[in-house]
């Protein structure tokens, strides 16, 4: 039983049947389940659906419409929001970055090792301090400087950048800027960010020192996707990590940034291996 593997995503509004209709189309058509995880949001009334699964005899369809045009009627019944695609087919991302590399050299390092479940089209920065690192590995890097009146014609840049690589999501490894509320918008639910741990309690500039100075014990990062609400969208993953007295200014930056590459790549895995769904102002997470 081998052969390509397909990966269903749904979401709907929940009831009796779904699954069932769902698994009933597969069983009918020798689909072999691989991996299935659901979960039923009894808050929101909402319910989740990720199904892997592959060829396993042969009255599987032969190709992808076919195997669209099998699952049409349950979608119709159901009202899904549905998705189906080939396992290997890997969503694309433009990476946005300014002048720390930490995040940027994780993601880029796990690329090259074929560890991470979305491709990396290109990068962009306002900054040139990265354009070695990026163009080492093979990828075209876009120098877009931020200046006090230019911020609409470089985020319609980036936006132009996104289309002109057909790329699915916009990551912020570590990029130094405001969105404005528009550019937000226009990527709701398709731009990640990383931030540390220290938000809202310690925003601005230096925010380490100032953690260090309040005896903080507990250091982590969040990702999550990117709203109008500043560092307040739909968490994807977080991490933490605990100090104490002994850690100085110096270890506490350099276990942040190992934590924020971590939660980043962490995100990134998961958004490009089909694994998570909004759900309001939540993420709901297949591990």
């Amino acid at each position: 039983m081998t052969g390509t593997e397909w990966i269903l995503t749904l979401t709907c509004a929940d009831r009796v049947g779904i699954v069932a209709g769902v698994s009933g189309v597969l069983a009918a058509r020798d689909g072999f389940i691989l991996d299935s995880q659901q979960y039923a949001d009894l808050d929101t009334g909402r319910f989740f659906l990720r199904i892997a699964f592959q060829p396993g005899g042969p009255k599987f369809p032969g190709d992808e419409a076919a195997l669209r045009e099998a699952f049409a009627p349950v979608a119709a019944e159901f009202d899904l929001d549905w998705s189906l695609t080939r396992a290997d087919a890997r969503p694309r991302a433009i990476v946005a970055v300014s002048k720390g590399s930490h995040c940027l050299a994780d993601l880029l390092h796990r690329r090259a090792a074929n560890a991470l479940s979305m491709d990396i089209a290109a990068v962009v920065s306002n900054h040139e301090t990265l354009r070695p690192m990026v163009e080492w590995h093979g990828l075209p890097f876009h120098y877009l400087p931020v200046t006090g009146g230019n911020r609409a014609e470089q985020e319609a840049a980036i936006l132009a950048l996104i289309d002109a690589a057909g790329a699915d999501y916009l990551i912020l490894a570590r990029y130094m800027q405001i969105l404005s509320a528009d550019f937000a918008d226009r990527l709701a639910g398709r731009c990640i960010n990383i931030h540390h741990s220290f938000l809202p309690g310690f925003k601005g500039a230096r925010p380490y020192h100032r953690a260090h100075e309040r005896g903080v014990k507990l250091i982590g990062a969040t990702a999550h996707f990117v709203t109008s609400d500043l560092d307040e969208g739909p968490i994807i993953e977080q991490a933490v990590e605990r100090v104490d007295h002994r850690a100085g200014v110096d270890d506490m930056i350099r276990i942040g940034r190992d934590i924020e590459a971590q939660v980043l790549a962490r995100a990134v895995d998961a958004v490009g291996a089909r694994r998570v769904f909004l759900n309001g102002g939540k993420t709901v997470v297949f591990r």
